[in-house]
């Protein structure tokens, strides 16, 4: 399902009309689908409060704010931009069918509200463009200042007011929403890496008369887009079935990286998890690793080569190896026929050894954008979706591009742009649990980009569902955190719950 632009919406929207669907079916249908998708996205219920503009981008966030009060049990009201009499006829429709008394002549008392409290920005929609103006410039100080102080969290309707839908620019004064909950289609520039800081995660609310079925150049990862890790598993499934998952990772310094690719594995759904680590290191890394993990020194990477594997995990944690593992780690990687993640210093030595042709069409590399920037230095400077796009034409492996809009793509493949996540997750360990679970999905037989895109999502979602604890926060979140809630995650893919 291809990212489009604005005046592909626009056309996309006539043909419904032109089908037979009225504004308001559309407008009704768009709004309950955008309430339940804030309603799952937000399980504790508080206050929200829409704010609201005067085009159908508030009859929207309307209907979503009625569908919370009387299915979620939020409290609602409403910050108006314009008098009533001043909003499309629609809107007013929709105002009066919610039936709120009248709107706040001034800014929420955060202490006088019922938390958590979910600010819904419902001022402009993507008829509009450019900068901001009054009386919007003083509302969205007004969220920010709440967002700031309060713990306010902004949801943002179809797109973050203020931005450019097609190119991702973030004007002045606009809208920081936490999510943006994109209506119908995902819009191509809210996709972009240089708009997350005004998008936060991004979740697709489908009204499908209104969604494009066609593939594009660009594409957003979610349960809505992709069909991959969905089926149930037949009742006599089996560990053999399941996959063999081999981990050559740790090192002395590095024990925690190999226990999380481990542990990954084992909790992305590997069948048999099997963690190669350096002799020296062994017994320190056993004592850390959950019992169903085997345990085994190496020497020599290339011992791994007269193992049955369904699926490699290389590089986590492995450090500054001796010269004298390098040839063998370089052998492991061009000769396995298995599918491979190859991750941080895997790919660190192959960028030292200038070894970029060794990459193969079964390995699936998952740099940060520091070691990307070893990899191609010569794209260093580019927009990091430019820059996918041509390091991926270069090779035949299947990239990773980590990052808070993680990329996912290959020669001929669209760039899969991840949708979940949160500020909570730039923590040391995170990676390597994300290599562990894409390897657990690449032995049970998923497509190297299936995996990749399945992996973030799963571990971006775990991430967000953990922070709905009351005892976590962005700041404490860990690895081990987001571990805990990888089968939430699971869940919500297979039901697209999220």
């Amino acid at each position: 399902m291809a990212a489009i632009t604005i005046a592909e919406t626009r056309a996309i929207e006539a043909a419904a009309l032109a089908a037979g669907w009225t504004e308001e079916r559309l407008l009704d249908l768009a709004g309950d689908r955008l309430g339940r998708a804030i309603g799952r996205y937000f399980p504790k219920p508080g206050t929200v409060v829409g704010y609201l503009g005067k085009g159908h981008n508030a009859g929207d966030a309307l209907v979503a704010l009625r569908i919370l009060r009387d299915e979620f049990g939020w409290r609602i009201r409403t910050r108006n931009a314009y008098p009533l009499e001043q909003c499309a006829p629609l809107t007013r429709k929709k105002w009066q069918e919610l039936g709120v008394a009248s709107p706040l002549d001034q800014a929420p008392g955060s202490h006088d509200l019922e938390t958590p409290l979910v600010l819904l920005d419902g001022l402009l929609g993507s008829g509009t463009s450019g900068a901001l103006r009054a009386p919007l410039v003083q509302l969205v100080g007004e969220m920010a200042a709440l967002r700031q102080h309060a713990g306010a969290r902004v949801a943002a309707v179809d797109l973050p007011s203020g931005i450019d839908p097609d190119s991702g620019r973030i004007f002045p004064d606009t809208v920081i929403a936490d999510v943006t909950f994109m209506i119908g289609n995902a819009k191509r520039g809210l996709l972009y890496g240089h708009a997350a800081a005004a998008t936060g995660a991004l979740a697709f609310v489908p009204v499908e008369p209104l969604t494009a079925t066609r593939p594009g150049e660009i594409e957003l990862i979610s349960p809505q887009t992709l069909d991959c890790g969905k089926a149930p598993r037949p009742f006599d499934f089996h560990k053999g079935m399941a996959g063999r998952v081999s981990i050559l990772a740790g090192s002395e310094s590095y024990t925690g990286a190999a226990v999380l690719a481990a542990t990954g594995a084992l909790r992305g759904g590997g069948g048999l998890v099997t963690l190669f680590v350096p002799t020296s290191a062994r017994e320190t890394i056993a004592a850390k690793c959950p019992p169903e993990i085997i345990i085994r020194g190496f020497h020599d990477p290339r011992e791994l080569l007269d193992c049955r594997s369904d699926s490699l995990v290389v590089g986590c944690g492995l450090g500054e190896m001796p010269e004298t593992m390098h040839e063998g780690l370089l052998s492991l990687i061009s000769n396995s026929p298995a599918p491979a993640v190859l991750d941080a210093d895997a790919l660190n030595l192959i960028a030292k050894s200038c070894k970029v042709e060794i990459f193969r069409e079964n390995h699936l590399i998952t740099p940060h954008p520091g070691e990307f920037a070893r990899l191609a230095p010569d794209l260093r400077d580019l927009p990091r979706e430019e820059a996918a796009r041509r390091f991926a034409d270069r090779v035949p492996a299947t990239l990773l591009l980590k990052g808070c809009r993680t990329i996912v793509t290959r020669q001929g493949q669209p760039l899969w742009c991840n949708s979940t996540g949160t500020p909570g997750m730039a923590t040391g360990g995170q990676g390597d649990l994300l290599a562990g679970v894409i390897g657990a999905r690449l032995a049970i037989g998923d497509s190297t980009v299936d995996a990749a895109a399945l992996g973030a999502w799963l571990c971006g979602r775990a991430a967000e569902v953990a922070l709905n604890q009351e005892n976590l926060s962005e700041e404490s979140l860990t690895p081990s955190d987001v571990l805990h809630f990888l089968g939430a995650a699971f869940r919500d893919w297979k039901t697209s719950g999220r």
